[in-house]
């Protein structure tokens, strides 16, 4: 496997879009980039987390107080990262209509 198809499979999946676009307004504790994504599960976002941190597209920041605190922040390659894909889900935005279309065509032939 082309090792650009997997680190593409990491920055467009469900929630690596959605952390991704998250934090490309601001960096964020575990638990308010849970609620902000919305829907993913604590071990889905962790386990996001994780791999985008290790493709270097998050930084893990965890200091060491009490209670523990962690922020994650784009690195500069996630922000180039982030802004790419942010872009494909506005453009996929502005497009549902035509998509929608389409569908509806392929299935009113198909039937």
């Amino acid at each position: 496997m082309c090792p650009s198809r997997l680190i593409l499979e990491h920055v467009t999946s469900r929630w690596g879009v959605l952390v991704l676009a998250a934090l490309l307004e601001r960096s964020y504790r575990f638990s308010e980039l849970r609620r902000a994504v919305g829907g993913v599960s604590e071990k889905m976002l962790a386990q996001t987390l994780r791999t985008l941190e290790r493709d270097g597209f998050v930084h893990r920041d965890a200091k060491p107080v009490i209670p523990p605190r962690v922020d994650y922040t784009l690195t500069p390659l996630g922000i180039e990262a982030a802004e790419q894909v942010w872009e494909l889900a506005r453009w996929t935005e502005r497009r549902v209509d035509a998509v929608q279309a389409s569908r509806e065509a392929y299935d009113g032939a198909r039937a």
